[in-house]
């Protein structure tokens, strides 16, 4: 009597995450929707402050060709106390990049829980999930759910403004050569 093999479980398919820190608290990421990491150094000559009302959460824009990319401060979008950010992670496929403490680690997802019911409001545009690392429970961000469209569309109208000020900045300015 010839036993059937038993099938064999499909490879659990995984994705690579960032996990990181803001305020103490824990947040990952897919490394794949961060198109770089910088440091807030590397940022602090080409950034331009802003202050939009009903909108604390950015307070700065780069401009890179003819894009602006906004940057979050994580603590702010997710109502923790106020940190001024050590890094800065360009997210992929956004005019965002978000400003945060510091890189755990990066480690393999195997799974991704679906949100609880409690998660009943804007948080759930935040978060693609919850997935476990150390045995330790940790939200997994949505790249997208940094900047609504509606927040986009107040950050953009300000820019005309922010465009004459940095042009008439580098009409001040004397070149170095």
């Amino acid at each position: 009597m010839r036993v059937a093999a038993a099938a064999k479980p499909a490879p659990a398919r995984s994705e690579q995450i960032i996990v990181f820190r803001i305020c103490g608290e824990l947040f990952a990421v897919s490394s794949a929707s961060v198109q770089e990491v910088r440091s807030t150094d590397s940022f602090s000559g080409a950034s331009t402050e802003i202050s939009v009302a009903g909108l604390r959460k950015v307070r700065h824009v780069v401009r890179r060709g003819e894009r602006s990319l906004f940057i979050v401060s994580g603590a702010l979008h997710f109502d923790l106390p106020p940190a001024p950010g050590t890094l800065v992670f360009v997210l992929r496929k956004t005019r965002t990049a978000l400003l945060v403490d510091g890189i755990e680690k990066m480690t393999a997802m195997t799974r991704l829980q679906s949100l609880p019911k409690s998660f009943c409001h804007e948080e759930r545009l935040w978060y693609r999930g919850l997935t476990a690392v150390d045995q330790t429970v940790i939200p997994v961000v949505n790249p997208e759910g940094f900047l609504s469209p509606e927040e986009l569309a107040l950050l953009d109208a300000s820019m005309p403004t922010l465009e004459n000020r940095s042009d008439e900045d580098a009409e001040g300015t004397v070149s170095a050569s």
